[in-house]
Formats: C-alpha cells, sequence, structure tokens
C-alpha cells in the first residue's frame, strides 16, 4: 500500500498517474499534448481510447510511459468475444496494458458466472499485457462490488479499477478500502473518476490504490510542487 508519507516530491506521485483522454472529441493534437506531458513527468500511462493506440504507441516508444487502451468503454456492454477481439486488436497495435469495462448489467443480473468468463475473455486476449476491470462501483451494491472482485481475480486480471469516470459518480476512498481488503495485496487497484487535485490522489493512494487515472495529472504534480 502506498503511504502519503511516500508521496514528498512530483516524480513520488506521478509514477502511479495514468494521464488519461477519453473525451470523443479528442484531436490528434491533443493526444500527442498528453503523449509529451506523460513523458516530461513519468506519468505510468497514457489511458485513451483504441483510435489512437498506434499513434501513442509510436509516440512513446522508448519513453517507458504504457500505452493503456480502453475496451468495451464505457459501458461494459459487448459480447464476450467482441472485447476479446478489441483486446487482441488494441495490443497488436501496441497497447501495454487494457482498461476493460466489467458487464454490469450481467453482474446486476446475478450472473456471475458470465462475468468472470468475460474478463478472462479479454484476460487471454491480452496475452502479456495487464488487464485492469472497471467495476463501476457507483452502480454496485458493496456485496457486488466484492463478487466483482472476487470475479476479477479468478479470470487473472492484474487490476481492479473503480470507476469509468462516464457513470453517476467516480472514485471515492471507502470503495478503494473495501476493494483493496478484497482482492488482498497481490492485485493492483486503480482509482479513476473526479480525481482532480493532489488531496483527491493522496487520498486514493492512502486508502490503498497503487494507480491514479485523471485528466487532470499535470495539475497534480504541479500542485504538490506548492505544498
Amino acid at each position: 500500500m502506498v503511504k502519503i508519507s511516500e508521496i514528498h516530491s512530483p516524480e513520488s506521485i506521478a509514477k502511479y498517474i495514468d494521464h488519461t483522454l477519453l473525451a470523443a472529441d479528442a484531436t490528434g493534437t491533443r493526444i500527442k499534448t498528453l503523449c509529451g506531458e506523460a513523458v516530461k513527468f513519468g506519468f505510468a500511462a497514457v489511458c485513451v481510447n483504441p483510435y489512437y493506440v498506434s499513434y501513442c504507441a509510436k509516440l512513446l516508444a522508448g519513453s517507458g510511459v504504457k500505452v493503456c487502451a480502453v475496451i468495451g468503454f464505457p459501458l461494459g456492454a459487448l459480447t464476450r468475444d467482441m472485447k476479446a477481439e478489441q483486446a487482441a486488436a488494441c495490443v497488436k497495435l501496441g497497447a501495454n496494458e487494457l482498461d476493460m469495462a466489467a458487464n454490469i448489467g450481467a453482474a446486476k443480473s446475478g450472473d456471475w458466472a458470465y462475468v468472470e468468463k468475460d474478463i478472462k475473455a479479454v484476460v487471454d486476449a491480452a496475452g502479456s499485457a495487464a488487464v485492469k476491470v472497471i467495476i463501476e462501483a457507483c452502480l454496485l451494491t458493496d456485496e457486488e462490488k466484492i463478487k466483482m472482485c472476487a470475479a476479477a481475480k479468478g479470470a487473472g486480471a492484474r487490476f481492479v479499477k473503480t470507476s469509468t469516470g462516464f457513470s453517476i459518480s467516480g472514485a471515492n476512498a471507502n470503495d478503494v478500502k473495501l476493494i483493496r481488503a478484497a482482492v488482498g495485496g497481490d492485485m493492483g487497484v486503480k482509482a479513476a473518476g473526479g480525481i482532480k487535485s493532489f488531496r483527491d490522489a493522496a487520498k486514493m493512494l492512502n486508502a490503498g490504490a497503487n494507480r491514479i487515472g485523471t485528466s487532470s495529472g499535470v495539475k497534480i504534480v504541479s500542485e504538490q510542487q506548492i505544498l
């Protein structure tokens, strides 16, 4: 678990950030800026829609910054075969990580076998690329969140992610704590949605997250410099 006491410089929080741009109107120019900022500040990854994966892979080659693509985003309602095809295509284009939206409808229907198979299909298609499962915690009960974490763990995913940032609310510290307790210390926990300040990010890291998804990465590390 990351402790606030360990976050003592811009670099020390930057390495936990997935610098994110998933807007429908994102232009190539904005994506290029995103990648430049990720290299400058040492962010963990850029998180983009599949259309920009190959472009980001070229811009970030040799930099150490990973390319993360979203899969079945934002609703998670594609069939598992569609998600698997999308995952394989994104890896082929240069994605190192995949943030997949879980099937929330199946979860709310109690079809946990399908939920796990859905995740497993993406994990299998991803090969060595890390899969982060977006559970959209704001739409689930605590019991459902725990079951979703179990499905992600059983399917071999590397992370559980709180939110897409496109639903009714984003990350909160209580959900991060619950997810961390559910997955244990071996899986990653990514907090995303509504994280706009250094204090927001530090709170999530202290609650048990070890990755932050945000479009405010530059603001966060810049704020940290003056605290």
